[in-house]
């Protein structure tokens, strides 16, 4: 099939799997949806894909829309809990080292290849570093496709089921600076979001077109600089083309391709997932956090999905994603000289 109608067949699948879960009314419909349809059929042999654009373009609508969230006011709440963001970081490399042990002990693979596995970082960010370090690629991609998989369908039920949504004191803080769509602001501020991240692209930064389109759009509302709000619509769009570059990313052998390693990558994940919980009720208990908003903010998932989640649950979508960003950086700067250190 060619490139252009795999997509159209991936869009279509998508919006009819997103409307069901409107109807059903689950949380993040927008994403979750296409995410499982599409890879459903990928398993299913059915050729669908997603152009490097559409996935740009999805993480722009996202990275603009978190970005509205961090008003002076809210930075001055995210600049006291500066520590706590710290000991996050810190769990999730320990948590990722700890992982990668149990994945190595497993499954058999080598330590290289499960250490970058069990990274709590984005896929390509990793599959890149484990490339090169001698790690199996093909193995790495397929473990953090795995591993979002389960965190974006099991978090948002279960913290939707559970009731820790909506609450704690100082949520009605986290609310967007802008609060209209303005079409001259919009233009504006889509044109300015759009060159950060070209900017932080050319500069090979990782997330470029997240971080790029966050960072600008916060710097903006932080000053106090409303142009606009993000269209419902742009937002939905957003989470449909997340969700859609996401499950396309399985293959129709995924499956059949070392069932043990993959086994052992569930059973890995879901631990973490555990753990990560545990690690942010006791946060929440600490540093005063909403549980809810604790547990997404260590969770082992990408900023996109777990601001996303945040924003659906009216969570702290600020304090959610400040504590993904810093793990980022920090991971992607730190993974390689920390795993020189350990083989050391």
């Amino acid at each position: 099939m060619k490139p252009g109608r795999a997509f159209l067949s991936a869009l279509a699948a998508s919006i009819a799997a997103a409307l069901l879960c409107v109807v059903l009314n689950t949380p993040l419909p927008w994403m979750i949806g296409p995410l499982f349809a599409t890879a459903a059929l990928r398993l299913c042999g059915i050729d669908l894909s997603a152009p490097v654009r559409v996935r740009e373009a999805g993480q722009w609508a996202i990275g603009t829309a978190l970005g509205l969230y961090f008003t002076a006011p809210v930075l001055a709440v995210l600049a006291a809990r500066a520590g706590w963001i710290a000991a996050a970081v810190a769990f999730a490399l320990l948590l990722g080292c700890f992982c990668a042990w149990l994945l190595h002990k497993l499954s058999r693979t080598d330590r290289t290849t499960a250490f970058f596995a069990m990274a709590i970082g984005g896929a390509s960010e990793m599959a890149v570093q484990g490339e090169h370090h001698g790690a199996n690629v093909e193995r790495v991609a397929a473990a953090h496709s795995l591993r979002i998989m389960m965190v974006v369908g099991i978090i948002p039920f279960a913290i939707r089921y559970w009731g820790q949504h909506g609450l704690g004191m100082g949520t009605d803080l986290f609310v967007p600076g802008a609060r209209s769509v303005e079409p001259a602001g919009l233009l504006v501020l889509i044109l300015l979001t759009s060159a950060a991240a070209l900017a932080l692209k050319k500069g090979r930064l990782p997330n470029a077109w997240v971080i790029g389109p966050l960072l600008m759009a916060m710097a903006l509302t932080a000053f106090g600089i409303h142009l606009s709000r993000l269209p419902e619509w742009m937002v939905k769009a957003g989470q449909l083309f997340i969700g859609i570059s996401l499950g396309t990313r399985f293959t129709p052998g995924f499956l059949h391709t070392a069932p043990r390693y993959l086994a052992s990558v569930a059973a890995c994940s879901a631990l973490a997932l555990a753990l990560a919980a545990a690690f942010g009720l006791l946060l929440a208990k600490m540093a005063g956090l909403n549980p809810g908003t604790a547990i997404l903010a260590t969770s082992p998932g990408g900023i996109a999905e777990m601001s996303l989640t945040a924003q659906t649950l009216h969570l702290g979508v600020p304090i959610v994603t400040a504590f993904h960003v810093a793990r980022m950086v920090i991971l992607v700067l730190a993974i390689g000289p920390l795993f020189r250190r350990m083989r050391s």
